[in-house]
């Protein structure tokens, strides 16, 4: 080989290789990119959502507690937190509420954060119950089984929210009533990743306990399709 072949091959490998850099710095940029116009778009978004939510709850006579966040900044984080979404495209948080009334702010709040509870873990049951019904339409179970697995499910909702534990509401209002008694309002959020192990591992407990399933078994009634 020559040495101008030689001289040209070297330049020509450098070249590809400059070349190779410059896409791949300008994918990363591009991705970066990206990410930050979404950041952007959600927090417009959620401050434009909580503008109107704001505007509404305190015309309703809502109010804060004590040492809080205004109403308009509590508002806005819950919208940030409502929008946000894993890297598949899917809510980060799963979100509920609940309202109390009584006598006391102290019971009020209790009663809201239970009905929050009790809506957050439907929801989550909801979503169990989905993966369960796809996969039982693959799996070779009797009309039967299929009715017990379903039925195991859709009461799983109380268990579900006892394994939950204690929630801490940082989305909490109240009002005064005109009967002198008090409203309050709680908001909740839980990581839809998290609560779907927390809900999988009470259902599993169930399906092996009162079906007597398998680890296998039950492992592919709650195997979630790929993404």
């Amino acid at each position: 080989m020559s040495e101008e072949l030689i001289l040209k091959t070297k330049i020509m490998k450098k070249t590809f290789i400059l070349c190779l850099i410059a896409i791949f710095t300008a994918t990363v940029a591009f991705t970066q990119k990206t990410e930050k116009e979404l950041k952007k778009e959600v927090k417009e978004k959620a401050m434009k959502e909580a503008q109107k939510e704001a505007k509404s709850l305190t015309k309703q006579g809502w109010k804060t507690s004590p040492g809080s966040l205004p109403l308009d900044k509590l508002v806005e984080s819950a919208w940030m937190k409502q929008l946000q979404v894993d890297e598949n495209g899917l809510p980060m948080y799963i979100t509920a509420d609940g309202n109390g009334v009584a006598e006391t702010k102290s019971v009020a709040e209790a009663q809201a954060l239970e009905f929050a509870k009790l809506q957050l873990a439907g929801s989550i049951e909801s979503n169990i119950a989905s993966i369960v019904k796809g996969n039982l339409a693959n799996a070779q179970e009797s009309a039967q089984e299929a009715t017990s697995v379903t039925e195991i499910i859709q009461s799983s909702k109380n268990i579900i929210a006892q394994q939950l534990g204690y929630i801490n509401p940082n989305f909490k209002l109240y009002r005064d009533l005109k009967d002198k008694k008090i409203e309050v309002q709680v908001r909740i959020f839980y990581e839809t990743k998290q609560s779907f192990a927390i809900a999988k591992k009470a259902i599993r407990k169930e399906l092996k306990e009162k079906l007597k399933k398998t680890d296998e078994e039950v492992d592919k009634l709650l195997q979630e399709a790929p993404k």
